[in-house]
C-alpha cells in the first residue's frame, strides 16, 4: 500500500519559515505529480498551495503563496519539499501532500490519486 508520510511542520513565528518534506514509498515517485494542499480549518476545504511535475521542471502555485513558497523535489529520495518564507499568521494549516498520475489539472484535489496524513503548522502572530 502506497505511502506519503509529511514531516517538518509546527510552530513559527509570522514572518518566518518551515520546510515541508514528504517522503513516499510503495510507489514509483519519479513518474508522480506531487502536490501541496492545506486545510485552515475543520470542516473547510483543502486549498491548493502548489504542485511540481514528475520531472521537477514545472511548478505551480496558488497566488496567494507565489514568491514565498518553494516547491521542489528529489526523486533519488523519493521526497517532495515545501519550503515556506514570510508565513503569515492565517496560513496555521494542516499541509498535506498528495500524489497523482495524471499530469493534467494539478491545483484540482480531486485530481489526486494518494494522500497523506497531513502536518500541522501553527503561525503565531
Amino acid at each position: 500500500q502506497a505511502q506519503l508520510v509529511e514531516s517538518g511542520g509546527g510552530l513559527v513565528k509570522a514572518g518566518g519559515s518551515l520546510r515541508l518534506s514528504c517522503t513516499v514509498s510503495r510507489l514509483t515517485f519519479g513518474t508522480l505529480v506531487m502536490g501541496w494542499f492545506r486545510r485552515r480549518a475543520l470542516g473547510k476545504n483543502r486549498d491548493f498551495v502548489a504542485a511540481i511535475s514528475a520531472s521537477g521542471y514545472s511548478t505551480n502555485y496558488a497566488d496567494s503563496v507565489k514568491d514565498r513558497f518553494i516547491i521542489s523535489r528529489d526523486n533519488d529520495k523519493n521526497t517532495v519539499y515545501l519550503q515556506m518564507n514570510n508565513m503569515k499568521h492565517e496560513e496555521k494549516a494542516i499541509y498535506y501532500c498528495a500524489a497523482k498520475f495524471s499530469a493534467r489539472d494539478r491545483e484540482r484535489v480531486d485530481g489526486y490519486n494518494y494522500w497523506g496524513q497531513g502536518t500541522q503548522d501553527t503561525v503565531a502572530s
